[in-house]
């Protein structure tokens, strides 16, 4: 199956397969990938992690020790510079190192696995997690336990002093929304990379999961401006600017698409 078609097929599911979602898109990348192959390499882990855990613990507790153990048995965070392998899934399970997100799609794998109930929270600037009716959240390396004051401090750290925590912060993402999010990681990360074309796949794809905004549009105009495809350019700004609310945004489109010029017409 076409890598992509393989991906959204796993959102449909009943029950989403999340990692094995995140192997198609790393496939889009990487042609002679086996997703399922890449799965079962986790079959040791989920043994020996199962035999760890206190089977007579909370959940939150047991959630807090599945991510203690993935430290030690080595998922930990990416070094610096973040190159596309943070976000590409094949890469991650044999390195043993990504982003928050890249991290958390593993343990969230596992957890499903082990039968706890976690949840990947959309925090601005770094994933989360949390186990349902929890008070905490949960840093994706290694667990740590972050509260209110704790996710408020985050925030700042990240945006500066004026970023405010709001609800919407510590909303549960779908898994269509998860992947979304992986995409744009993976959009930004190839485009630092100066690798335009694995950018536009991304790019494309994010808006393909649905609810894209603004700025999903604007950056996969600005990789079509890169590529010298005017006309796809132009679609993109002239859907922004039907979507924008922002006033000095929409004359900002405007005036780039009047150096656009106007588009080539075929006679028929």
């Amino acid at each position: 199956m076409e890598p992509r078609l393989a991906c959204l097929a796993c959102l449909d599911r009943t029950e989403p397969r999340l990692l094995e979602a995140a192997l198609w898109i790393a496939a889009e990348h990487r042609q002679a990938l086996e997703p399922r192959a890449l799965l079962r390499s986790l079959d040791d882990l989920a043994l020996q992690l199962d035999a760890r855990l206190d089977g007579d613990a909370s959940q939150s507790e047991r959630a807090q020790a599945l991510l203690r153990q993935l430290c030690e048995a080595g998922f930990r965070a990416a070094e610096w510079p973040l190159r596309p392998d943070a976000a590409l899934l094949d890469e991650v399970l044999a390195r043993r190192r990504g982003q928050p997100l890249s991290i958390a799609l593993v343990a969230l794998e596992l957890a499903r696995r082990l039968e706890i109930d976690l949840q990947g929270i959309g925090f601005p600037g770094h994933f989360l997690l949390r186990v349902p009716g929890a008070d905490h959240l949960l840093e994706p390396f290694g667990g740590r336990r972050l509260y209110m004051s704790d996710c408020r401090q985050l925030l700042v750290d990240q945006f500066g002093a004026n970023a405010r925590l709001q609800a919407t912060h510590l909303t549960p993402l779908t898994p269509r929304q998860m992947m979304q999010r992986l995409s744009r990681n993976l959009r930004e990360l190839h485009r630092q990379g100066d690798q335009p074309l694995a950018a536009l796949k991304d790019a494309q794809r994010v808006i393909e999961f649905g609810a894209a905004g603004v700025a999903d549009h604007l950056a996969r105009a600005d990789l079509y401006r890169q590529l010298d495809c005017p006309q796809a350019q132009r679609y993109d700004l002239q859907h922004a600017l039907l979507i924008s609310e922002d006033d000095a945004e929409r004359d900002q489109l405007r005036r780039r698409l009047e150096q656009l010029g106007t588009p080539a017409t075929t006679l028929h």
